[in-house]
């Protein structure tokens, strides 16, 4: 049963990746943008794996943690966009402090909220997951992010040569 479920998810999640990818030649979207859908949905099947969330579960789970996540890229882009503005704002040497006030507001404003739907999403888990899966997704989470982390890392060493970052 654990077998062709996950086989539906993963099914689902590349009908969804080819369209979104058949959308993405008529509506060009940021790359960035592109990596952070892949970076959830990624998480997600993970997720799925890691926890043997059951059907009823994922039935549950599943559409809240989209709409979260979908709302934490919105924010996101918020935040993309503020600190372009900052940046900008930086460079002009006649940008007085209360404009730089109000943009850092609205920065940590947004990085707030974003840790709003975190802990929003995780109760949410935590009151549709067994005990054994809530601590099977604190170590998902750990391991999980640590591994982006390399991978981010690996990749901006051989593009860019940049350092990697640090812990």
């Amino acid at each position: 049963m654990k077998g062709k479920w996950i086989r539906t998810v993963l099914l689902t999640i590349v009908f969804f990746m080819s369209a979104a990818s058949v959308w993405a030649q008529d509506n060009p979207m940021p790359n960035r943008e592109r990596v952070r859908e892949n970076i959830i949905t990624l998480r997600l099947l993970r997720l799925t794996q890691a926890l043997d969330i059951t059907e009823e579960q994922a039935a549950k789970i599943f559409p809240m943690a989209n709409k979260i996540e979908r709302e934490k890229l919105g924010l996101q882009k918020q935040m993309s966009a503020a600190i372009k503005d900052l940046r900008k704002m930086l460079k002009d040497p006649s940008i007085k402090d209360a404009d730089i006030e109000t943009k850092l507001a609205a920065l940590k404003d947004a990085r707030q909220q974003i840790k709003e739907k975190d802990e929003e999403l995780e109760k949410y888990l935590e009151s549709h997951l067994t005990t054994v899966q809530k601590a099977k997704y604190i170590l998902f989470n750990i391991e999980f992010m640590m591994g982006l982390r390399d991978t981010l890392n690996r990749a901006r060493m051989m593009r860019n040569n940049h350092p990697p970052i640090k812990n």
